[in-house]
Parts: C-alpha cells; structure tokens; sequence
C-alpha cells in the first residue's frame, strides 16, 4: 500500500492531535475543580471514594463517596467529554455526608472526588478505573 502525500499529511496531523487529546482532557478537569473550589488549594485524601478497579460495562458504574464534615462533594470523571458529573450537597441536618450513584464513564480513566468542608477547606481522592470492553477484558 502506498501513500500519498495528502495521506502522510492527513494522517500526521491525527497523530498530533491525539497527543495533544490527554493534555486538554486533564485541563478541563481542573478547570472544574478550580470552579467549585473558587481557587483555592486542595489537599489529597480526607475523601473516601468507592469505585471498582475494573469495570466490565462502562455504561453503568457504581461509585460511593464520602467526607465526614462536608457541606459538598462533587464527582469528575476526566476522561468523559464532559468531566462533571455529580455535585452532591449537604445541609445540618443530613444524617450522614455520603451519597452514592451509577455513572457513565467513555473508557479507562480517572475520577476524582472534590469535598468542600465545613471549614471552608477542600479535600480530594483520586482513583483510576480499568474499563473492560463487553467484559471480556479488551
């Protein structure tokens, strides 16, 4: 098979822009951690995120999170066109700071659990999901 110029050129730009993919994904992720926290630094742990290492069916994941003392929790999966995907709030009287939900994820990233505290402090957790094509593993 040989190519043409035109195919060199079609299929080096796709290369280029698949590399520069994972730099806008992670950017827009922490965009929307920089809107719900207004700016200000976030300190890692403090949040108890629950999701499956391996996920056979990327339509349906089940995720828990909790953060004793939050008045907030919100759920990022980074490598979904649309990383936001829960915000869970708390009032005084919520009987526990924990919530949990199905989501969807586009294939093997991160999802990330930003808690606002009840001192004005923010606290995330980060974890990485496999997910698995047809459950097959592939």
């Amino acid at each position: 098979m040989e190519f043409s110029r035109r195919d060199t050129l079609v299929l080096g730009a796709g290369a280029v822009a698949m590399t520069s993919l994972p730099l806008r994904v992670a950017a827009a992720g922490e965009e929307e951690i920089d809107a719900f926290t207004g700016g200000e630094d976030v300190a890692e742990g403090g949040v108890m995120l629950d999701v499956p290492e391996i996920a056979e069916n990327g339509n349906t994941v089940p995720v828990s999170v909790s953060a004793e003392g939050a008045t907030a929790i919100m759920i990022l999966a980074l490598g979904n066109p649309n990383p936001d995907v829960a915000t869970f709030n708390f009032g005084e009287l919520s009987g526990s700071q924990s919530a949990s939900t199905r989501i969807r994820l586009a294939g093997t990233q991160d999802v990330v659990a930003v808690a606002k505290m009840g001192d004005g402090s923010f606290a995330k957790t980060t974890k990485n999901v496999k997910v698995t094509i047809g459950g097959c593993g592939g």
